[in-house]
């Protein structure tokens, strides 16, 4: 990546600097050097303020920066000291590495091995069985199967899970709920008992209970048809499980008593008032949980050490939950009993995610007061597949999204994931227009392609465009520069989304190498008759739709070539 190859060059050179006694009483460098973009581009490219080695080298900024610069080698790039900034400017030849690399590369450029065969667990979703996703969930859903897609591709070996909280009273619940309405089809005057589920989704469920029922119980029934529902819009909305974890089975297979007796032998279990608690305070949570009721029920708690045990168990080396922001205070009294389990408990990382506020018609809307797209299977019918996933990921995971739903339908340079897809459509059309064939609207006649498909890749096999550069405009030649180095940005960005979980990276990078290319493209004329010329420009724009088809992908959004 050419930030760090920048900030390792300077490093270098500070260290050659102190060697040579240059920087005074300077012995090492005890800060961070971050290389950005200067403000004003006529500096460079690149820039790193080196300010703070005044502190111990005991000399003024600018004098450091030319002492430093004097240890720095260039090579395909001009390097220069400005106040207290070292700045660096790309020269055609690193520009025309990119390229090459791009073209090499293809869908792999972006890749890295940070993970380096990691065994993660992402548990996402989790919905309970008792009806259909709410609008909450899209969320958890595109942002998990994104950070899952973002984390294989930097080789992580990542396992997908959906817990499925179906052990306790709110599957009886169902169950009678169905039955109800089950004997309301049949002609029975009977109405809901209050604290059922009133979801007129149950009607059809109903219905289909009459049609198929094999014998099994309403709540057995409910729940598998709730689960099918579920899993069917999943598949649609391009979020994929590797298992579908049961928190039944945690009970069948004693899975819950044996997690109980683990922290027993641990020392952290007690009674008082009837019930059994955990010693969770020991751990830095700030109170101790109980873990079975004076009634001799589970609390959800107990459970769900059981559960992150069963993973840890299955040898994971990561474990991360994506929760709704009201879980919290949860997060401390489960890193507790990893710790009593034994475990380590680094190895559980929360994501908490803030709510979802739709609006349409420039207000908001209120859940509970809607009649239309309360689920969202609702909304991904009203919006699609790609604007509802885009839009879910777009925003850090802490912030709440307000999701226009006018906006996220409408063919507007003001829609992300419009403008985002219409650039790799113009991209892909470009690249159809050069080998077809096209006519001369003055004579009326049919002309050779620009280039032919064999021109084009013989060309990216020994790509060189040193010579993109030589008859461009200034406006067209910053533009061209500027897109080559944003495709470059992208090896760090994906990076850094890893690093912090942050998928939203991903939206905001396509946006900005959107608008990069927009730029470029109204500064550059792509083809002409000037084969040499159309071939690197084509090279290019095959660079740019290559890592934009990838990133693109990563979110689970359609590169889509037409629109």
């Amino acid at each position: 990546m050419i930030k760090d190859y920048f900030i390792e060059i300077t490093k270098n050179a500070i260290k050659e600097a102190i060697k040579n006694s240059e920087l005074n009483q300077a012995k090492e460098l005890d800060f961070e050097l971050v290389c950005e973009a200067p403000k004003n581009k006529d500096f460079g490219d690149f820039a790193i303020n080196i300010s703070a080695l005044a502190r111990t080298a005991k000399m003024a900024p600018p004098l450091i920066a030319q002492t430093i610069i004097k240890y720095i080698q260039t090579e395909n790039y001009s390097v220069n000291a400005i106040a207290g900034f070292i700045n660096f400017k790309i020269e055609k030849e690193f520009l025309n590495k990119i390229i090459v690399d791009i073209l090499k590369k293809q869908k792999n450029y972006l890749k890295s091995d940070i993970g380096k065969g990691k065994k993660v667990n992402i548990e996402y979703v989790s919905a309970n069985p008792t009806g259909p996703f709410h609008i909450g969930h899209g969320r958890w859903a595109a942002l998990g199967s994104a950070l899952a897609n973002i984390m294989k591709y930097c080789n992580y070996d990542v396992f997908q899970e959906f817990y499925i909280n179906d052990a306790g009273n709110q599957i009886n619940k169902l169950g009678k709920s169905l039955e109800i309405r089950v004997r309301q089809l049949k002609g029975e005057n009977i109405d809901l008992e209050e604290g059922l589920y009133p979801g007129e989704y149950l009607i059809d469920c109903a219905k289909r209970y009459i049609e198929n029922n094999n014998n099994l119980s309403y709540a057995d029934f409910a729940k598998q048809d709730m689960l099918r529902i579920q899993k069917e819009l999943l598949e649609k909305f391009k979020t994929h499980f590797d298992l579908f974890f049961s928190e039944l089975t945690l009970y069948e297979n004693k899975e819950v008593e044996n997690a109980i007796e683990t922290i027993k032998k641990a020392g952290k279990l007690y009674k008082k008032d009837g019930a059994t608690w955990f010693k969770s305070s020991d751990y830095g949570d700030d109170q101790d949980r109980v873990l079975i009721k004076s009634d001799g029920k589970n609390t959800y708690l107990t459970a769900d050490i059981a559960y992150h045990k069963n993973k840890l168990d299955r040898g994971f080396d990561l474990l991360i939950n994506i929760w709704g922001a009201d879980h919290h205070g949860y997060i401390p009294r489960m890193k507790a009993a990893i710790e009593a389990l034994g475990y380590d408990s680094n190895k559980l990382e929360v994501i908490l995610g803030q709510l979802v506020n739709l609006i349409q018609d420039g207000e908001q809307q209120r859940m509970g007061k809607r009649k239309k797209m309360v689920t969202l299977d609702d909304l991904v019918n009203e919006v699609g597949v790609d604007a509802t996933r885009f839009w879910m990921i777009m925003r850090s995971a802490d912030t709440t999204i307000d999701f226009d739903i006018d906006l996220a339908k409408s063919q507007s340079d003001k829609n992300p994931v419009f403008y985002v897809q219409y650039a790799h459509a113009r991209a892909c059309s470009i690249l159809r227009k050069a080998v077809e064939k096209r006519l001369d609207i003055n004579n009326k006649t049919e002309l050779d392609a620009f280039l032919t498909t064999e021109e084009i890749e013989n060309f990216y096999k020994n790509a060189n465009i040193n010579d993109l550069f030589e008859n461009l405009s200034n406006e067209s030649y910053q533009a061209t520069k500027a897109l080559i180095l944003k495709l470059e940005e992208g090896k760090g960005l994906l990076q850094n989304a890893v690093k912090y979980k942050a998928p939203y990276m991903l939206c905001k990078y396509l946006t900005e190498l959107a608008n990069s290319f927009h730029h470029f493209y109204n500064y550059t004329r792509v083809l002409s008759d000037n084969k040499k010329d159309s071939l690197m420009k084509i090279s290019l724009i095959n660079c740019f739709r290559i890592v934009m088809a990838t990133m693109l992908n990563l979110i689970g959004v359609e590169a889509v070539e037409k629109m």
